[in-house]
């Protein structure tokens, strides 16, 4: 087999094994940056004391990972060329970007109750979850800005062109989504504005034709 002609023709393929690079990283990271960390710096809003906890949205944060795996074989498999490199370049960029703040600037949230209410199947998997997965590393939130970046990629394809039901349904996933990391107490809502931010900037440069990002940088500096 010549591996040029098989790696020319299978050119997406590469954009996955992103993957084989961000979970060593995510998971070093995780052990790195810990409550013991010197200057770990708090993400904290006054807005977040006034959302309660509520553990039913465990149900949309883990969807997240559903939501994840079903977009990148979708892209992968119906996604134009065109399409598929600007949504694997959002998250590749992206998600980097975040693990990069991270180190830069180490962060975490406190707002995890110190017990569980109740006891129920909800609140068993959030048990699970928190067993896993640290309140350190969080702004930006991942788990936001991945959504916001495939909820735009699927609007954007062409081969959903005339279903906006899914449209719709990602979205209201999305919202859903996003709503979940601060209702769970994972994230602050300053988190999900800097992932916010963030995927507007990548949108700028992924999405807006050059053209249009020549004119209005020339309309910018004009006045």
């Amino acid at each position: 087999m010549d591996f040029k002609n098989w790696a020319a023709r299978h050119w997406r393929i590469w954009y996955v094994s992103y993957v084989f690079m961000y979970l060593p990283w995510f998971f070093t990271t995780e052990k790195l940056i810990t409550f013991d960390h010197p200057n770990l710096h708090v993400m904290h809003s006054p807005i977040d004391d006034l959302i309660p906890f509520c553990e039913y949205f465990i149900i949309p944060y883990c969807i997240w990972f559903f939501y994840i795996a079903v977009t990148c074989v979708f892209m992968y498999f119906k996604g134009t060329d065109t399409e598929y490199k600007r949504f694997a370049w959002s998250l590749i960029i992206g998600m980097s970007i975040c693990m990069i703040i991270c180190m830069i600037y180490p962060n975490c949230v406190t707002m995890r109750p110190d017990s569980l209410e109740r006891d129920n199947i909800f609140t068993r998997i959030i048990s699970m979850l928190w067993a896993t997965d640290t309140s350190t590393n969080v702004f930006p939130s991942i788990h936001v800005y991945n959504s916001i970046a495939i909820h735009i990629a699927l609007c954007k394809c062409e081969a959903l062109e005339n279903h906006r039901i899914v449209r719709f349904i990602s979205l209201i996933t999305c919202i859903f989504i996003c709503m979940s990391t601060v209702f769970l107490k994972q994230h602050s809502v300053i988190d999900v504005a800097g992932a916010g931010v963030l995927m507007a900037v990548m949108y700028y440069f992924l999405y807006v034709p050059s053209e249009e990002r020549r004119f209005s940088l020339r309309s910018a500096w004009s006045k």
